[in-house]
């Protein structure tokens, strides 16, 4: 699947996405997987910053709020539709762009840091994004993205759960599958039942590769691992978001942190 073809997929998406996320179904994000990830960014205020892959601008903005200089760039026109929307209504500086990763449309050199929520697996051809996100850092700039952790979420992945329904360990298969693009369909597990029903699932193409992969293509960008995140949920949000328990048994997200050098 080419680049076009993906945006097509998440144009397809963007509407329906952002109301639910917005509403708050997003639970794994909001509870735990973007809190995570803004514990292990540096320091980031008076920085200039892109949001690769920004979506309806949430995470953007989080950024922004620790007073990173942003930009937000995606594939899809009605995410950053809303994502204008709301910078108009409640301005904290972010310029919102429309362009594909395998082109950045920004100078060498362009930004202290680059962020990706998310959206890494979901990019055809992540060894160019990741050379095209190197050439836009400046020196001593970083990198720092989260996917689904390719060791256990691979293209086959199920919560084994005891007699009260509580996720006791996982089972997983074709991890040395590396897709090309397959496309999986549902939505956010926080929807209800009854809100289902009046729901087309989304359509998401992903792209898994292997950890080994995932470290080659960074070598090969002329980059360095700095930092890994696995979120876990601690006792107290298990405990208070029952959807993101199952990371207690085995991490879902895996967060990297790369630079030059």
């Amino acid at each position: 699947m080419d680049a076009k073809a993906v945006a097509a997929h998440w144009e397809s998406n963007a509407a329906a996405w952002t109301a639910l996320s917005r509403a708050g179904h997003d639970r794994y994000r909001d509870a735990l997987n973007t809190p995570s990830f803004l514990a292990l960014l540096p320091p980031v205020e008076g920085l200039k910053g892109l949001d690769l892959g920004c979506g309806e601008g949430t995470n953007t903005r989080a950024v922004a709020r620790l007073g990173a200089d942003m930009t937000g760039l995606d594939i899809a026109p009605t995410f950053l539709r809303h994502a204008r929307e709301t910078e108009a209504a409640d301005p904290l500086g972010i310029r919102y762009v429309l362009g594909d990763g395998l082109i950045l449309p920004f100078e060498d050199g362009s930004f202290d840091f680059v962020t990706a929520f998310m959206s890494m697996m979901d990019m055809a051809d992540q060894a160019e994004v990741l050379k095209e996100v190197a050439r836009v850092l400046k020196p001593g700039g970083f990198l720092q993205f989260s996917i689904l952790h390719p060791c256990f979420v691979p293209p086959k992945r199920r919560n084994i759960r005891n007699e009260r329904g509580e996720a006791v360990a996982v089972e997983l298969a074709d991890y040395f599958n590396e897709t090309g693009g397959r496309v999986e369909r549902w939505l956010f597990s926080g929807v209800s039942d009854e809100a289902r029903a009046g729901l087309e699932p989304f359509s998401i193409p992903r792209f898994h590769r292997t950890l080994s992969s995932w470290v080659a293509m960074l070598v090969g960008a002329g980059l360095s691992i700095q930092a890994f995140g696995e979120p876990m949920a601690s006792e107290q949000v298990a405990c208070a978001e029952p959807i993101v328990a199952d990371t207690r048994v085995a991490p879902i997200f895996l967060h990297v942190r790369a630079g030059h050098g």
